[in-house]
């Protein structure tokens, strides 16, 4: 985990000067004399962390290694999953890191659920398509739904982010950490997590992910 990092921030630091040299222009053409033109600067930005993942790939980035052994190590192996994962998403689209380790460790047992061993399946994301790939739950081998199986653990974590931003369900999660986004260093959640609560039809579902992120501490 240590050396995907190290590896994430030494590409970071390639891309750095590239990054402001990029920037400058954009601002150059992004904003007017006195007011910015925010369509402009929002199509130049997507643009710049186009670029910006192009370079990162062409320098070898590529999805982190998803190892554990105990809860504090599948918290890092998520974490570095979520730092690969940001650079292929418009950055208003990422999801608050906290909130998808939280997410992922409730669901699987920080790891240790059959469908995260067997099927690579972080967070019990269903499907009604029999083409999909899954596994039946052991006690419904019936069921006309079964959880999905990912190639590795790192694209369940794309799943449920795609999900989390494209979802009607979740609409004011989005209004909310755009509105979050305008104005706060870091991550409110006590007003954001309540908008993921359709994850679970458990009611405390919002309650404990909170809970989860305080407890841990989670970024």
């Amino acid at each position: 985990m240590a050396k995907f990092s190290k590896f994430l921030g030494s590409i970071k630091g390639k891309i750095v000067i590239g990054f402001v040299a990029i920037l400058c222009v954009a601002g150059s053409f992004g904003t007017g004399t006195f007011y910015p033109n925010y369509y402009i600067t929002d199509k130049l930005v997507y643009k710049i962390e186009s670029i910006l993942l192009e370079r990162a790939k062409n320098l070898g980035l590529h999805e982190p290694d998803f190892k554990y052994n105990s809860p504090e190590t599948f918290t890092q192996a998520v974490s570095d999953c979520v730092d690969y994962l940001n650079f292929t998403v418009h950055h208003k689209e990422r999801i608050p890191k906290g909130l998808i380790i939280a997410m992922a460790g409730i669901e699987s047992g920080w790891g240790t659920s059959r469908f995260s061993k067997e099927g690579n399946n972080l967070f019990g994301i269903r499907t009604w398509d029999p083409k999909v790939p899954q596994l039946k739950p052991l006690d419904l081998p019936d069921a006309r739904f079964g959880v999905r199986t990912y190639p590795t653990k790192c694209l369940s974590v794309q799943d449920a982010i795609d999900i989390l931003n494209r979802h009607p369900a979740y609409e004011d999660f989005r209004t909310e950490r755009a509105r979050q986004s305008e104005w706060v260093e870091s991550w409110n959640y006590e007003l954001l997590v309540p908008n993921i609560a359709p994850w679970s039809t458990n009611e405390k579902y919002s309650a404990i992910i909170l809970d989860t992120i305080n407890a841990r501490q989670l970024p």
